[in-house]
């Protein structure tokens, strides 16, 4: 493949960020239709129930489509779903080569899509800029090959790593700027996860605010024995879940009658069982969760290797040893029980520094 292949396939990971915080539980996807070395229609998916990608940029190319080179950054599907197949689309249109970043992970697709379009007598390519591709759907990528969504947890800490003084006081560690893009991350996310815990002592909303967001994330509470008080804020403005190991009636219908629902899923030892909350997050399309809580849940999502990846937001200040952790993982006997990172992205927001780091799965 060309210079110019990579060009126009860059162009359709461009268009598909459009869809950064609209398109769950469908993937964002961009595609870029050329023809003699000039773009005649670009498109990208809005959001579920709406035309795909490929659909929206024939619709800007017309007729001049017949014979074109058509960028996707994924597998043009082929099956009905809310939308007709685009790979159908595509051989309609008359266009003569494909260039596909990725395979879709889809079962109903994985690699059909691809057949019908040889089967057309359409060159296709695969595998340009795959990496990228993935990475901006990992969360779907994730909840279509392991059946959980892509967790991600963001944690904001002083720079020897402390999240909140002993007596819990944390608000605020880090700046302004820094919360700012803690917005951008609940908005891209289907779903903020937290726990009992942060919700009792600082009674957040975890909404997107301070931007323009067309939804809002599904709030999730783990609640093992429901304490969560129905005047919590967090149940002010409905869509919430709450996951528990309690089955007391009458919390349960103080609970709904604020909007929750409450759904048990219990580990047999009086606690919610996580990795049952990860599936039936993703049977709920839930392709990434953003977890927004203290130590004590981050270290044990950590220590049952269902966090993928860190946030972290280090203010330059120190807060000592007294102060809390990131995450409590228990003592460590041996350096081959630490948790393994691999470094993604670094950079100023505001005064602060942002990692994004990749826990390392064995």
């Amino acid at each position: 493949m060309s210079a110019a292949d990579s060009q126009w396939m860059a162009r359709a990971l461009q268009l598909a960020e459009r869809g950064l915080c609209t398109t769950s539980p469908n993937p964002r996807v961009g595609c870029v239709l050329v023809k003699k070395g000039t773009v005649i229609g670009e498109g990208w998916h809005k959001q579920a129930g709406e035309a795909h990608a490929e659909v929206n940029a024939l619709h800007a190319a017309g007729t001049a489509a017949s014979g074109a080179t058509a960028y996707v950054t994924l597998e043009p599907c082929s099956h009905h779903g809310r939308t007709p197949p685009c790979a159908d689309a595509l051989i309609a249109a008359g266009i003569s080569r494909a260039v596909v970043a990725v395979q879709d992970p889809n079962p109903l697709v994985a690699g059909k899509g691809i057949a019908q379009l040889r089967a057309a007598g359409i060159t296709v390519e695969c595998g340009l800029m795959e990496e990228a591709a993935r990475e901006l759907n990992s969360g779907f990528f994730s909840r279509m090959t392991r059946g959980t969504p892509w967790v991600r947890s963001k944690i904001a800490a002083s720079l020897d790593g402390r999240t909140a003084l002993a007596n819990g006081s944390s608000q605020w560690i880090t700046g302004e700027a820094a919360r700012l893009d803690v917005q951008q991350w609940r908005a891209r996310s289907c779903a903020v996860l937290t726990g009992i815990g942060t919700v009792l002592a600082d009674d957040p909303r975890l909404n997107v605010r301070a931007l323009s967001s067309e939804r809002q994330p599904l709030r999730v509470v783990l609640d093992s024995q429901l304490r969560i008080s129905p005047t919590a804020r967090i149940l002010q403005a409905g869509n919430v879940l709450i996951y528990t190991a309690c089955s007391d009636a009458a919390k349960y219908k103080a609970l709904q009658a604020c909007g929750a629902e409450v759904a048990a899923l219990h580990d047999g030892n009086g606690q919610v069982d996580l990795l049952a909350v990860m599936r039936d997050l993703s049977r709920r399309g839930i392709n990434e969760l953003l977890v927004e809580s203290g130590r004590l849940l981050n270290g044990a999502l950590i220590k049952t290797g269902l966090i993928d990846e860190l946030v972290l937001y280090l203010a330059p200040q120190l807060l000592g040893d007294a102060a809390r952790g990131m995450a409590n993982l228990g003592e460590l006997t041996q350096l081959d029980q630490r948790v393994e990172l691999i470094w993604k992205d670094a950079r100023h927001v505001g005064h602060d520094l942002r990692i994004i780091a990749g826990v390392k799965h064995v």
